[in-house]
């Protein structure tokens, strides 16, 4: 592991340290220190104070991520804010095509009464994550990065760049998927980039949603329109890397015309509100999700393409599954940093995310080409699983990540 740089002074004492103060660590932080107050839990982030505020993306909550935020006491606040995706369809055509074929079509409801899915602004998640962790104790500490960090036995020394020190007994690394925290820790990781940037943008339209989600297969990539409140949308727009960077280049009136031409005029006139932006798009696993008082979570773990909407989601499954394996070694006595407790975490989640990444390889290539026979395959795999309610729902069960092996907290239960 990488080694603290030397400091002056007794360092801060912690039992858990958060390096990353994005959904996954702040969720995390809050599932801990909610159902073990005798833990002390702190989060340092090294991104600027009031960066998270400018966020304009927006993310599609699962109906367990749902569960889990309402068991936690924030989902009453976020909730005012929150599009209920209500009805999901898939189509596969090209992007000159006069008309866009449907061959599937999903019923937003995962259980009656619950939709699988609802759309979120990360600005009104992010702070609502905050509040609570304020309220349960934890420390935010904004604009200060991890610089190394070395095991003395007893716990980790954890150096920060305005030269503080921190000793925890466990740090857990949710920084992202270019994760310094987890190459300070020697994590290899298996890496595949799919020359594609997904722009993300919010554009404002005439005529209402209906609270529906749609998905294009062009052959660049899907092109994702999801609901937001009012006659908003939020779009996940994937292009092959040089076009989406020309794309962004270019002004309104281009942008607008080459979004139209995907879009449609089906909800009236459309228009970007908002920033734009592209996000190169790969596949990158790491090959061990925990050492001796590290851990890995979020996007630190596992980049998955955006092709299912699952990348959020993963990340929730890891911070309900983390703070479970934690909580309960504490409870036992355990020391919550021992390799064989953090091993729990690590078996529960390689599987799940292994095969949501293969999943997700496997999706993008088929979908994103123009290959004659293969479009013809896809598209008659959709027809069929479009007859086939008992498939259907599965598919939506399994969207909405509702599972009787889930972590408590994403079955809406208290650890």
């Amino acid at each position: 592991m990488a080694k603290a740089a030397e400091t002056q002074g007794d360092p801060d004492r912690v039992d858990v340290l958060v390096a990353g103060a994005g959904y996954v660590g702040l969720a995390t932080a809050v599932s801990i220190a909610a159902a073990a107050p005798d833990l002390s839990v702190a989060i340092v982030d090294a991104a600027p104070a009031g960066v998270w505020q400018k966020d304009g993306r927006a993310s599609a909550i699962a109906a367990a991520a749902t569960r889990m935020l309402d068991r936690l006491g924030v989902w009453d606040e976020i909730a005012p804010q929150a599009e209920p995706i209500r009805e999901m369809i898939v189509t596969d055509s090209r992007t000159a095509d006069p008309v866009r074929p449907v061959f599937l079509t999903f019923d937003g409801e995962a259980i009656p009464g619950e939709p699988f899915a609802h759309m979120v602004a990360n600005t009104v998640m992010n702070g609502a994550l905050r509040r609570r962790a304020g309220e349960l104790g934890v420390t935010i500490r904004e604009g200060v990065a991890v610089t190394g960090f070395e095991d003395t036995g007893a716990g980790l020394d954890v150096a920060l760049a305005d030269g503080a020190t921190i000793r925890t007994r466990l740090l857990v690394a949710a920084d992202g998927v270019k994760s310094r925290l987890r190459e300070m820790a020697g994590i290899k990781t298996v890496h595949f980039d799919y020359g594609q940037s997904g722009i993300v943008t919010t554009v404002e339209h005439e005529r209402p949603h209906e609270g529906r989600a749609e998905e294009h297969f062009l052959p660049a990539g899907p092109f994702a329109t999801l609901p937001l409140k009012g006659n908003r949308s939020s779009l996940v727009w994937t292009e092959r890397t040089r076009d989406a960077d020309r794309l962004i280049a270019e002004d309104d009136f281009v942008f607008e015309a080459e979004l139209e031409q995907r879009f449609g005029l089906k909800l009236g006139a459309i228009r970007s509100v908002g920033s734009r932006r592209a996000y190169p798009l790969g596949l990158t696993l790491a090959r061990d999700f925990v050492k001796p008082r590290f851990a890995l979570a979020g996007d630190a773990a596992h980049g998955i393409h955006p092709i299912a909407g699952q990348g959020l989601n993963l990340g929730f499954r890891d911070a309900a599954a983390l703070a479970e394996t934690i909580v309960e070694a504490n409870r036992l006595g355990l020391d919550i940093g021992q390799l064989d407790v953090l091993q729990r975490y690590e078996r529960w989640r390689r599987f799940d995310t292994v095969q949501m990444g293969v999943t997700t390889d496997v999706l993008n290539r088929l979908f994103s080409n123009d290959i004659a026979p293969l479009r013809a395959l896809r598209d008659i795999g959709l027809g069929v699983v479009d007859r086939l309610p008992g498939l259907k729902s599965f598919f939506i069960r399994q969207a909405a990540g509702l599972s009787p092996a889930a972590p408590r907290l994403l079955r809406g239960e208290a650890i």
